[in-house]
């Protein structure tokens, strides 16, 4: 954040990655809704862009680089941000995000290390999108289930940030790659807080869990198990799947809000007015420094 008055600051960020569908219209809206999603979790409001795309010229025609900018601009359109210029280059592999501008008021920053103890965690987009993708690729999923994981991911998280500031919030971050499960303990290491997660209240997207029951994961998964699972203390009748489920990297995933327990009713309500697609609790801030998994509250 850069203060530029007492009532303004901006906000940048930028975020890209390689293709998670074969459509590059959708690659293209997946990706700009995943780098736009950095600003709202910081309680700002994206107001210009820069778009970043490597595209193997001598592999795809300019069509497809087209196509991908137009999805890019589609989501870009839909949250009144302008794509304001940007650079292209020859990759070995397709890349396409943003750098994103975005404005907040200096003290109205959102910040994921501000929780306390019994703040409620609020989800606010299913899990899944790690697995799910994953399985596109590999020709596992019907075509409604393609599109329906593809819908979560292009959905921005405006309307769940626009709830939050209604209501008031802690913390927040989103829920990207390194899982709820590794987003999740960041945001209570932070604060000098523990955790505890409940499994049977995560929304899921359809099929994430027999997906992961069929053996269909990306890598990082177990890699994010290996890396927040070791010290996790895992209640009784926690199952593998719920442990990958947990450490399913996410693209564009929802918001994670840390709010106060008297709050909570009042957040999902809100949450639900704006069209967000979940708002679950999810778990607890707590007052120790264990991360805790447990299947019920």
């Amino acid at each position: 954040m850069v203060r530029l008055s007492d009532e303004i600051a901006i906000i940048q960020t930028v975020d890209f990655f390689m293709p998670v569908v074969d459509d590059p219209a959708d690659f293209g809206r997946i990706a700009a809704a995943n780098a736009l999603s950095d600003v709202y979790a910081m309680g700002g409001e994206p107001v210009c862009a820069l778009a970043v795309l490597g595209l193997p010229i001598k592999k795809l025609t300019s069509e497809v680089g087209a196509a991908i900018m137009a999805g890019g601009g589609e989501v870009c359109q839909a949250a009144g941000v302008q794509i304001v210029g940007g650079h292209s280059i020859d990759d070995t592999e397709p890349k396409f995000g943003l750098c994103v501008t975005g404005r907040v008021h200096p003290d109205k920053l959102w910040r994921n290390s501000t929780g306390r103890a019994g703040d409620q965690l609020i989800l606010t987009k299913p899990l899944g999108t790690g697995t799910l993708t994953t399985a596109i690729k590999r020709g596992a999923l019907s075509p409604d289930q393609a599109q329906a994981t593809i819908a979560v991911m292009t959905e921005l998280n405006a309307s769940a940030a626009a709830a939050a500031r209604q209501v008031g919030i802690t913390a927040a971050t989103d829920v990207t790659g390194f899982s709820l499960l590794g987003h999740g303990r960041e945001m209570a290491s932070g604060a000098g807080l523990g955790m505890t997660l409940w499994v049977d209240a995560l929304p899921e997207i359809p099929g994430a869990r027999q997906m992961l029951e069929d053996g269909i994961a990306p890598g990082a998964t177990s890699r994010n198990l290996s890396h927040f699972g070791g010290d996790v203390d895992w209640g009784e009748g926690i199952t593998e799947i719920d442990r990958a489920l947990l450490a399913d990297p996410q693209t564009s995933g929802g918001l994670l809000l840390a709010v106060a327990p008297d709050k909570v009713q009042d957040l999902q309500a809100a949450l639900a007015s704006h069209g967000a697609l979940a708002a679950a609790a999810v778990g607890e801030l707590t007052a120790d420094a264990v991360i805790r998994v447990r299947r019920v509250r």
